[in-house]
């Protein structure tokens, strides 16, 4: 609309100039005061011409109305109509646009309370079934958007809006397209931006999902007992058959327990009496032992 305004002052000043030139040049060769009417019907021819000349952008198409009925669609560039018998009353934009809409305390298939927000991207296909089949296609598109929402919505369980909203956008996108394909608009697609819950059910399912955690951490440890129970009926099934590898094995774990900070270590009799340590003597000597050990380490990491 401003290329409109300037191309059409422009057009005007440059009319009134030539017959404001020509009036001044007529009244100095003759006299004649018939000069006055040349400004006047420069003046008029200006403001007609002015008036008849419109411009629309790359992405604009005009509908021209000539006495009431339906003329052409100009656009884009330079085009003229005819002033007080043309009328202009749509610009319309065929570029893609974006529109918001939301549905408030709608209920699920579950009846659960949801709030969603949603984003449509359309563009006009057809600027002469937009202008004359609709009388607001903008407001028109709003309210298919909203309606076909809460219809989605109250055919769609909690769950399945959580976790497939990719399903919901592709169900919404068909539908409405479906209302507005007879205005010449062309939805490209639905996207769903956030879908709110209220707080006491989010509260509830978010112990669910906990609950659930923690059952599957229950089952998965007393899967690995079972496990680790199976291994030792294996070992002690080898140990059997070899008392010697049940030996070695003893002792290696009375010394991996003496080599700890801890300086007691009880330790049953009859353990003692397998591993052939001969008593409490030879508990004490290999207690005594493995404190030298850590004593010399323990000077040799000193500077």
């Amino acid at each position: 609309m401003r290329q409109n305004s300037s191309v059409a002052a422009l057009i005007f000043i440059v009319i009134l100039g030539i017959g404001i030139g020509l009036a001044v040049a007529t009244f100095k060769v003759t006299d004649n005061p018939a000069s006055v009417l040349i400004v006047v019907a420069a003046f008029f021819a200006a403001l007609i011409v002015s008036l008849s000349i419109k411009v629309a952008d790359q992405w604009e198409r005009v509908v021209v109305l000539r006495l009431g009925k339906f003329r052409a669609l100009k656009g884009p560039g330079l085009f003229f109509i005819i002033p007080v018998i043309d009328v202009i009353p749509y610009w319309i934009d065929t570029r893609v646009i974006t529109a918001s809409f939301k549905a408030e305390k709608t209920l699920t298939k579950d009846t659960v309370p949801v709030d969603v927000d949603a984003v449509l991207f359309w563009k006009v296909l057809d600027p002469k079934k937009a202008a004359l089949d609709v009388a607001d296609y903008q407001s028109a598109i709003s309210w298919a958007s909203q309606t076909a929402l809460r219809d989605v919505i109250g055919k769609t369980m909690l769950s399945d809006m959580l976790e497939g909203r990719e399903k919901i956008s592709c169900e919404l996108q068909k539908i409405i397209d479906e209302r507005t394909e007879p205005w010449g608009i062309n939805v490209i697609s639905v996207e769903v931006k956030d879908v709110l819950i209220p707080a006491a059910l989010e509260d509830a399912m978010s112990m669910q999902a906990q609950a659930e955690r923690e059952r599957q951490a229950r089952v998965i440890l007393g899967d690995s007992e079972r496990q680790v129970a199976e291994k030792f009926e294996e070992a002690a099934k080898t140990y059997i058959n070899n008392p010697v590898a049940l030996h070695l094995r003893a002792m290696n774990m009375l010394y991996e327990g003496l080599k700890q900070n801890s300086t007691i270590v009880i330790v049953p009799s009859t353990v003692t009496e397998t591993m052939q340590l001969g008593g409490l003597a030879g508990l004490t000597a290999l207690t005594m032992g493995i404190g030298q050990e850590r004593a010399n380490k323990e000077k040799e990491s000193k500077p």
